[in-house]
């Protein structure tokens, strides 16, 4: 049977046993850190869990995803803590604007422009 699908990593695998190993390996907390299901993280059990993931395509292939690591944990946030790191160092959001936004002062309301680049009619309900 490995002939079969020789490229195929998940081959002879059942579901069952990668949720054991993946279990295993981060436990339900770290699973549903990972991969943010309620049957990891409410009640967990392999039962539940395998219920839930062979009705549900799109949890079963992140499972499978995490499984081959092709999955990054989970960040809680994104990018540094305002006002992280030395003081000095550039390393808050004071340091330089966000890359692609204007520093100098924004248009007020009515000047900006409507569909199509022409100036907004407030007549018009489909301009609000």
């Amino acid at each position: 049977m490995p002939e079969d699908q020789p490229n195929n990593p998940l081959h002879g695998l059942t579901l069952e046993a990668i949720l054991r190993l993946l279990v295993e390996k981060y436990g339900w907390e770290g699973l549903a850190e990972r991969i943010p299901v309620r049957c990891f993280s409410t009640d967990p059990s392999v039962g539940s869990s395998l219920a839930f993931l062979r009705r549900t395509p799109w949890a079963r292939a992140k499972v499978e995803a995490l499984y081959l690591g092709r999955l990054r944990p989970r960040r809680k946030g994104r990018g540094p803590k305002p006002g992280g790191g030395k003081p000095g160092s550039g390393a808050g959001p004071e340091a330089r604007p966000a890359a692609g936004r204007p520093t100098g002062p924004v248009k007020p309301h009515a000047a900006r422009t409507g569909r199509r680049g022409r100036p907004a009619d407030p007549a018009d309900p489909r301009e609000s």
